[in-house]
């Protein structure tokens, strides 16, 4: 996912991690040059849709203009990171 809005320095990784482990998602959440935050999820497909909804409101100081989700393939990853 692309999360775009006022999502940088709002705390919106950390949460997004927090919200992952707690739907016993696995992957990685990244911000990127341009302003907006990465997220590269998987796991049961309902936690995955309950990570979607809740991207697209983030967290208190957040605001979330937009959303643009790319399914894949499953990497196998072993945990949700916070990656630099």
């Amino acid at each position: 996912m692309v999360v775009r809005g006022r999502v940088q320095g709002v705390w919106y990784r950390k949460h997004t991690r927090e919200k992952a482990l707690e739907l016993g998602l696995r992957g990685w959440v990244m911000n990127q040059p341009d302003g907006s935050v990465l997220v590269e999820a998987e796991g049961d497909p309902l936690a995955l849709d309950a990570l979607e909804a809740w991207c697209r409101q983030g967290p208190p100081k957040a605001r979330v203009d937009a959303l643009e989700i790319t399914r894949g393939p499953v990497n196998g990853y072993q945990d949700f990171d916070v990656r630099r």
